[in-house]
């Protein structure tokens, strides 16, 4: 979990949530975090935002810019997509371009759980020397 940036006591947003998510893997978020993840309709501020995205979902575009409504300064989106040779897969160049399109860059990708790879997303540094 600290792979993705989760530390202790951090409120997580959680995006696109269905019946095909690994249970396991939010239950080990929530365990790491010691919070409980918040779902789409949470209104106060966040520090991570988590979303599973699966193709034909949308605009991932979309779904990032909305993970980013309640994001706190330093926050950032972690987009889980399911793994190449299974439906639904996403490609990395898609995930790029959206995250790019939000004015955000990738900073990782690692193997979530069995089914699903997560990207982290996180804002361009600023103040380069």
């Amino acid at each position: 979990m600290s792979r993705l940036g989760f530390t202790a006591g951090q409120v997580i947003q959680e995006f696109g949530y269905d019946s095909d998510v690994d249970d396991d893997f939010r239950f080990a978020i929530e365990d790491h975090t010691g919070t409980d993840l918040e779902d789409e309709d949470y209104q106060d501020v966040a520090d991570s935002s988590l979303i599973w995205w699966r193709k034909g979902d949308g605009d991932l575009v979309d779904a990032v810019v909305d993970a980013l409504t309640n994001l706190g300064d330093g926050g950032s989106v972690v987009v889980l997509t399911l793994k190449a040779g299974r439906s639904g897969h996403v490609e990395a160049s898609d995930i790029e371009e959206a995250a790019t399109t939000a004015g955000l860059h990738t900073s990782g990708t690692v193997n979530a759980c069995d089914d699903w790879t997560a990207t982290k997303l996180v804002a361009p540094k600023t103040g380069r020397r």
